[in-house]
């Protein structure tokens, strides 16, 4: 659905772009995940404090509780901004090109000009397939210059990927 910019984003954003934001079940995807990595890494990095409560190892409990803490702390952060990071990405497809944007604290706009791409690649996780989504992958001829679009839908995912596909042939054949 496409959105107009907030008027805190002009410093990075071109004058005038209606940006078309993900799917709202791209938050579902990431709290999950986010939510799966937490509690990983809380019971990597806490190990050693169950040995300690539960009496098999003899060490101070509070110094071996604050890595764990820490952990659940930083995630606890994550996922509570992971619906606002979600909002900040967006597409925009104008005439020559196709902006890309994401990002909340370092805030990001990538353009890539159709003729310039060399092939897009739409990839679906089991978790997105469950929500519906997609991810559409950009890739042009330049090392690190390329862009991925995360949380589209089957529908617009296929859209745009032929629609992105055929801009580039067609930009491509002109020169």
């Amino acid at each position: 659905m496409p959105e107009e910019h907030a008027p805190g984003d002009r410093a990075i954003d071109p004058e005038g772009i209606v940006w078309t934001r993900v799917s709202p079940r791209h938050t579902t995807l990431v709290l999950v995940s986010g939510l799966a990595a937490t509690l990983f890494w809380t019971a990597a990095v806490g190990w050693p404090a169950v040995l300690v409560a539960t009496g098999t190892w003899s060490a101070p409990l509070p110094l071996l509780a604050l890595p764990p803490a820490t952990v659940l702390l930083i995630g606890a952060v994550s996922l509570a901004l992971a619906p606002r990071r979600v909002r900040a990405i967006g597409y925009a497809e104008r005439g020559e090109d196709l902006l890309v944007r994401r990002g909340l604290l370092y805030q990001r706009v990538t353009v890539i000009p159709y003729g310039r791409m060399q092939y897009v690649d739409v990839s679906v996780s089991p978790l997105q397939r469950a929500l519906g989504l997609a991810t559409v992958k950009l890739h042009t001829a330049a090392v690190g210059s390329h862009a991925e679009i995360p949380g589209v839908e089957h529908a617009e995912a296929a859209r745009l990927r032929e629609r992105l596909t055929a801009r580039g042939e067609a930009l491509l054949a002109g020169l």
